[in-house]
């Protein structure tokens, strides 16, 4: 299969990566033998695993449309996995032709499958960078041409947190990049809950994360709702992601993704 191809330099196919699991579930073929049995794995204690991935994704496009519709032309996407259509500058340049995307992570196979995507695109980058680092972030040059902060933007943070340990502070690193936004900026937040998920499947995505790029890290739905401080939760709130639009409505699954949107006035 993947293994095929010739494997990119600085890419290890023997530990799996969260982006290439990820990539796998969502049905893509950007992936390795060890992101395979990993994403099974934990498959076969949640064989909905699917469902939720969706579910996020539906999550992602749709907050995009909603903020483009309000007006907002600049999105920065932190933590964006490697790229599945639609993706974030699809969704926002269907309402906004010229509006202007960053998108950042810390995985040089993501950098490599975007800068592929989005060659010749001027309005349309990435880079790689880590959300632990705010500052690297705020400085980047392709950052300074492309956003400006003194005007309204989308900031998402869509499965990036679990894979940053509580040392790191997520509710601080949140607050490093609000105290950065203007009024009516929007951010996006989804992660692994811990609130409503299987047991089992919770420890078996732990213990195949030990071995793996990343720890993950499940958080209670209190401890999500605290990375939003200092931003007016929009409704339905933080809630299971399938649920983050009523008339979509999904069966309950084995592991919960927790979302939420918030605006800042």
């Amino acid at each position: 299969m993947g293994e095929q191809r010739r494997v990119p330099l600085g890419v290890d196919v023997t530990q799996m990566s969260h982006a290439r699991a990820y990539d796998y579930v969502l049905g893509g073929k950007d992936n390795y033998a060890v992101d395979r049995d990993g994403a099974e794995q934990v498959m076969a204690l949640a064989p909905d695993l699917p469902v939720v991935a969706m579910a996020q994704r539906r999550f992602l496009i749709r907050v995009t449309e909603m903020c483009a519709r309000l007006g907002i032309d600049q999105f920065l996407d932190i933590g964006t996995g490697i790229p599945t259509s639609p993706n974030v500058h699809e969704a926002a340049r269907a309402i906004i032709p010229d509006a202007r995307v960053v998108y950042i992570d810390n995985d040089p196979i993501v950098l490599l499958h975007n800068n592929a995507l989005l060659a010749g695109d001027d309005g349309v980058v990435s880079i790689q960078a880590d959300v632990r680092d705010p500052d690297e972030i705020f400085k980047h040059p392709s950052v300074r041409r492309h956003i400006d902060f003194e005007k309204p933007m989308l900031l998402l943070f869509v499965g990036l947190f679990h894979l940053v340990d509580d040392e790191d502070d997520p509710p601080a690193l949140v607050a490093r990049f609000r105290d950065r936004l203007a009024p009516g900026s929007h951010v996006m937040i989804s992660q692994f809950c811990t609130d409503g998920s299987d047991p089992a499947a919770k420890a078996k995505i732990e213990e195949i994360s030990e071995h793996s790029t990343a720890s993950m890290n499940f958080r209670t739905r209190a401890e999500i709702e605290q990375m939003f401080d200092g931003f007016e939760i929009l409704e339905p709130g933080v809630v299971d992601v399938q649920e983050w639009w009523p008339d979509e409505k999904a069966p309950p699954t084995a592991l919960k993704v927790a979302a939420g949107v918030g605006r800042l006035n």
